[in-house]
């Protein structure tokens, strides 16, 4: 498990008198670099593409040095966060290791000191020359560049593009919107959302094909409707589920998304109306349900406030009367 402490596995006939672990290690790796300077063994295999050059990655990783049991650098109990190859990713064997990975795979690689920390090393932690073992996991990766390039083009040339790359850019954007999403970057997040929408309604397909943007608008709308309402703007957020609604009608996180707007906003019966939609097409979606009882607590709260304000306004009044055994709305001098 990376983070804690490793083992090297070695195979029957590998232990040759006067060889380090490392060099043990290194006989069954597969070369990578072409001069035995990345040597790599996947320990999980991944799925998908390979990562691309420009890609913005998400890893857990572990470093070790040679004779130590325990990492010299983690990030397996700190919070990840993407980095891009060639700007963030500061270890050459790293980055071209990254390259050979695809998603969901974890490997362990060993990084000669040209492809580490140079002859130097990185005095007091690593000494010169030092070959160090990285065990990296790839949780995910997103191209960015491509949707950067594609994005700064006039809409006219992107319509010479097909549309499946269209589909493509939509796709990356609205992934690192998720990205951002999740580290409760909602703003950030909103601003990636709404190129991908942009991308999809400029974007005419022959009706054979239009089914294929419309599914990519819908999951952008319901991204959008939920950004704003951690945005803590309603009105917006049911503009965007509504949208979504005309797309798919049924769609019960789409009428989730507008019940809990309306509830924000006050507009309890609208609120109702979404909900029991939403519970009718779902049943026993648990968040449907709960939002419901905050619905009915919400609204019994309300009418309690009503019926004691008109109670204020037309109870009798202790010192006097109009004539009418009511009090008076504005005081008589």
């Amino acid at each position: 498990m990376m983070g804690s402490t490793w083992t090297p596995r070695i195979r029957r006939g590998d232990c040759a008198p006067r060889q380090s672990p490392y060099q043990r290690l290194s006989q069954w790796m597969l070369d990578i670099s072409g001069d035995r300077g990345v040597l790599k063994d996947i320990i999980r295999e991944g799925a998908g593409e390979l990562v691309t050059p420009d890609a913005s990655v998400l890893v857990k990783y572990s470093g070790y040095l040679e004779h130590m049991d325990k990492p010299f650098d983690s990030n397996c109990l700190r919070k990840t966060r993407l980095m891009k190859l060639g700007e963030d990713i500061t270890l050459w064997g790293m980055e071209l290791g990254l390259l050979s990975m695809r998603r969901g795979e974890l490997a362990r690689f060993l990084f000669k000191p040209t492809y580490a920390y140079g002859t130097l090393g990185c005095p007091p932690l690593i000494p010169r020359d030092a070959t160090v073992l990285f065990e990296i996991e790839l949780l995910d990766f997103l191209d960015s560049a491509e949707s950067d390039k594609f994005c700064a083009l006039s809409s006219v040339q992107q319509d010479q593009f097909p549309l499946q790359k269209v589909l493509k850019v939509a796709a990356t954007e609205r992934e690192f919107g998720n990205y951002l999403f999740r580290q409760n970057r909602f703003y950030d997040a909103k601003v990636r959302y709404k190129r991908a929408l942009l991308l999809l309604r400029r974007r005419s397909a022959p009706p054979e094909e239009q089914h294929l943007v419309e599914a990519a608008k819908l999951l952008v709308l319901l991204n959008l409707s939920f950004t704003y309402l951690k945005l803590e703007r309603p009105t917006t957020a049911l503009r965007y589920g509504e949208q979504a609604l005309i797309i798919d009608r049924k769609n019960a996180k789409a009428l989730f998304r507008c019940g809990q707007a309306c509830l924000l906003m006050t507009e309890y019966q609208k609120a109702r109306d979404f909900l029991v939609r939403a519970q009718k097409e779902q049943p026993f979606n648990h968040d449907i349900n709960n939002e419901l009882k905050k619905l009915a607590s919400y609204y019994r709260d309300y009418t309690d406030k009503e019926k004691e304000m008109c109670h204020r306004m037309f109870a009798p009044c202790d010192n006097g009367s109009t004539g009418d055994g009511i009090c008076p709305l504005i005081p008589i001098w």
